[in-house]
């Protein structure tokens, strides 16, 4: 029984992931990363969930989504209502959630046909 989903071509569905990186198009991304469902994937200037500004949100207006699925890294935490700003004033969506369920929550959008883009954050390992 096949139990994958046809990926349409130019969609960036999620292959593979765990707390080192994704595979997205037979390419790992080993930090953090920002998955758009069509288009390049871009890398996201984001060590730790400290870092995190405004701007860093700003960045995914610009690939105007309906939905953005954020991935705190391997806890949940919240972003602060200034850093997603933008997004909400262009009425873009927002979802958070540890960066694995992220990943699976984003591939269900994705086959949905949902313009969604997933911003991840993969803390570097000690």
């Amino acid at each position: 029984m096949k139990l994958q989903a046809d990926r349409i071509e130019g969609q960036n569905a999620i292959a593979r992931h765990g707390p080192g990186g994704v595979l997205v198009n037979g390419v790992e991304h080993r930090s953090s990363v920002i998955v758009p469902w069509r288009g390049p994937v871009l890398p996201w200037p984001v060590a730790n969930y400290v870092d995190l500004t405004p701007s860093h949100f700003e960045t995914l207006v610009a690939l105007a989504p309906e939905l953005v699925v954020f991935g705190s890294g391997t806890r949940i935490r919240f972003p602060q209502p200034l850093w997603i700003r933008a997004l909400i004033e262009r009425r873009i969506g927002v979802e958070t959630m540890d960066t694995a369920a992220a990943c699976r929550t984003y591939n269900v959008l994705l086959a949905e046909g949902r313009s969604v883009v997933t911003a991840l954050i993969f803390e570097p390992v000690p």
